[in-house]
């Protein structure tokens, strides 16, 4: 069983309470739900539209028990600002993209789960555009919490769709699904099928807004990695119907 490396205090600690004043100055953050937290280990499953979301994320929860993110997906994490910065933190659980070595991959997580860490997933596995909208879950999340046997959290974020200022963000948590069982094919359909309904529930009151000014189209786009090589249109409410070209799950 592979070894949980819990992160340095310092640099762990330096980047949630950073991260609790800086992202609140730009965005007015409101949580629902926080009380539907487990106190021990969990998944926590959210919704993917920006490369802010993580950092709503840092700021919005509770930094204990540790708060960890399943990837990114980059081979090396030493190319990018925000690369370096997970890294320095102890903030991410790395993975391997081309998906060569899933056995070590699901130690990791069941290693930080069995420690008590609550793992952040967006098993959506890319950004997209669209408040009310979600692209097809990876059936990784299920397979993690079936196999640890831990609750899966849903978590819905709107309003990140562009990162204007002073623009209200919603985090709103669902309650935990308990994940119980073998993780059996139908099994995981099954919890992903429930998990994505829940997830959907969440960011059902979102709504698309138009562009904002150039600052606000400049921070929005300044880290994100479309695929198609330029932002996508919105797409409608729902579970897609299936993942663009380029989408990766967890």
């Amino acid at each position: 069983m592979a070894a949980y490396a819990r992160p340095r205090r310092f640099p762990y600690w330096f980047v949630a309470l950073g991260l609790k004043v800086l992202v609140p100055a730009w965005l007015r953050i409101r949580v629902e739900g926080l009380d539907r937290l487990p106190d021990g280990p969990a998944i926590l499953c959210f919704n993917h539209q920006d490369w802010i979301d993580p950092f709503v994320m840092v700021a919005a929860l509770p930094a204990r028990p540790d708060l960890v993110f399943f990837g990114p997906k980059e081979e090396d994490m030493s190319v990018g600002f925000i690369n370096r910065l997970i890294t320095w933190a102890g903030r991410g659980i790395p993975f391997n993209p081309a998906q060569t070595d899933l056995l070590a991959t699901t130690r990791s997580v069941q290693a930080a789960l069995d420690a008590g860490v609550r793992v952040a997933i967006a098993p959506e596995g890319r950004i997209h555009a669209g408040e009310q909208a979600l692209l097809p879950l990876s059936e990784g999340v299920a397979f993690f919490a079936l196999r640890a046997r831990v609750p899966v959290v849903p978590i819905g974020m709107t309003g990140l769709g562009w990162v204007r200022l002073g623009r209200t963000v919603r985090v709103r948590i669902g309650e935990p699904i308990v994940s119980a069982g073998p993780s059996s094919r139908l099994a995981i359909r099954s919890l992903t099928a429930e998990i994505a309904d829940a997830m959907l529930a969440l960011v059902a009151e979102g709504h698309d807004e138009v562009p904002p000014g150039r600052v606000g189209r400049w921070l929005t786009e300044l880290f994100n990695d479309w695929p198609e090589g330029v932002r996508p249109e919105p797409l409608p409410p729902g579970l897609a119907d299936k993942a663009p070209a380029g989408a990766d799950g967890a």
